[in-house]
């Protein structure tokens, strides 16, 4: 197992008396890593994956996060921006339940920070987890190995599963990017074409590198510039692209210069 280097950090926030949240796109390997930093430890697991989990802890009163919680001191909610009020359920177990180690993870940025920012504001730390970076990939290995596997990571990227399974990397990455990834954007995004947001996508794939005009972007998959922006800001809360301003001296002219916008991970590009 690839050891990420998140791992130390997360440990050592271990009731330190804040919530833990861990943030990021879906299959870099949240559960895992938080599994691993309790690993030898009792914990309750909680999957907001599970309908009957959400019905639970969407607006429980106190007697009813005591009966669920029962003796656990340590609480590991998962998928937990698929629970409805989510930030209200985590603020009453962090300031009633002062002995609880309270975990969450959450695979959609949008939702897990609109439900627990201003509930948990003073009462949190949060963290992001992104695909495996080359050092932990060297780490793992060592560095021959780590090199020659150097050019099929820039073709396929660093995602676990990709990493781990040699061979299938494109029906991986169809997988991830189709039935994970674009599918939070849609839902969240309430976005009516998903073709348009393809688009959009392959146009910025083609100028990784480059400064990024919208309007030639508008030009190019014939939509209005202001759908542009609000697909990027999309892609950018869900960890598909990153944006990079140009460095000056004058302040004013890195507002008015365009962005480079590059990929969180070669092979979803």
């Amino acid at each position: 197992m690839i050891t990420r280097t998140l791992e130390n950090s997360l440990i050592e926030k271990l009731f330190k008396g804040k919530t833990i949240i861990l943030i990021g796109p879906r299959q870099v390997g949240k559960t895992t890593l938080l599994e691993k930093v309790l690993d030898g430890k009792q914990f309750l697991f909680l999957d907001g994956d599970d309908p009957l989990v959400r019905t639970k802890l969407t607006n429980p009163n106190v007697k009813e996060i005591e009966a669920i919680l029962g003796n656990a001191k340590i609480v590991f909610i998962d998928e937990a921006q698929r629970i409805e009020n989510i930030g209200l359920t985590a603020k009453i177990i962090h300031d009633r339940f002062k002995g609880v180690q309270l975990l969450l993870s959450g695979s959609s940025a949008f939702e897990l920070r609109n439900r627990t920012s201003e509930s948990l504001t003073g009462r949190k730390w949060e963290y992001h987890l992104y695909p495996i970076s080359y050092e932990e990939l060297e780490k793992s290995s060592d560095y021959i190995s780590a090199n020659r596997d150097l050019e099929q990571r820039l073709i396929y990227g660093f995602y676990p599963d990709v990493i781990n399974n040699p061979g299938g990397e494109r029906d991986i990455l169809n997988e991830i990017t189709q039935s994970y990834l674009f599918r939070d954007i849609l839902a969240y995004g309430n976005i009516k074409k998903p073709e348009v947001l393809e688009k959009i996508l392959r146009a910025l794939a083609f100028q990784v590198g480059s400064e990024v005009s919208y309007n030639e972007i508008a030009q190019l998959t014939g939509v209005d510039k202001n759908t542009v922006t609000s697909y990027i800001y999309l892609l950018t809360l869900s960890y598909v692209i990153y944006p990079i301003t140009s460095f000056s001296r004058n302040l004013r002219n890195e507002i008015k210069t365009n962005q480079k916008i590059y990929f969180y991970d070669n092979g979803v590009r």
